[in-house]
């Protein structure tokens, strides 16, 4: 099973931590394994490359884990308010569309929110 946390501050999805294979088909033809990565890094590139912010991210492919998480969608943080909400709203998004796919496939996934406040993480914390 796959289980995904959301961090969440003041009500503001600001990253999540992705873990454990799903299960759903044979190792290299897991379809929903295949889904998740490919939306996890859509998010990580979107939010890194396109918007150029703040991203502190791991992929341990190892571990079957991925973080990920930004300070760019805090207002703390960001002053830009446009670059806030489109590095918040993804996350946000990454959450709406994971709890879509928990409906089909509950048994290969799980996804919950923390909240939580950010803290910028220490080399090794990620």
């Amino acid at each position: 099973m796959t289980k995904v946390v959301f961090f969440r501050q003041d009500g503001i999805f600001y990253g999540f931590r992705e873990t454990g294979h799903t299960g759903y088909g044979e190792e290299g033809n897991d379809v929903l394994c295949a889904a998740l990565s490919a939306m996890s890094m859509l998010l990580i590139n979107s939010i890194n490359v396109v918007f150029d912010a703040d991203l502190d991210y791991t992929v341990n492919e190892g571990a079957t884990e991925i973080v990920a998480q930004s300070s760019s969608a805090l207002p703390e943080y960001e002053d830009d308010e446009k670059k806030r909400y489109a590095v918040a709203g993804l996350f946000m998004s990454y959450y709406v569309q994971l709890n879509d796919l928990v409906e089909e496939y509950y048994d290969f996934l799980q996804v919950d929110v923390v909240d939580r406040e950010y803290q910028k993480p220490s080399q090794g914390d990620l």
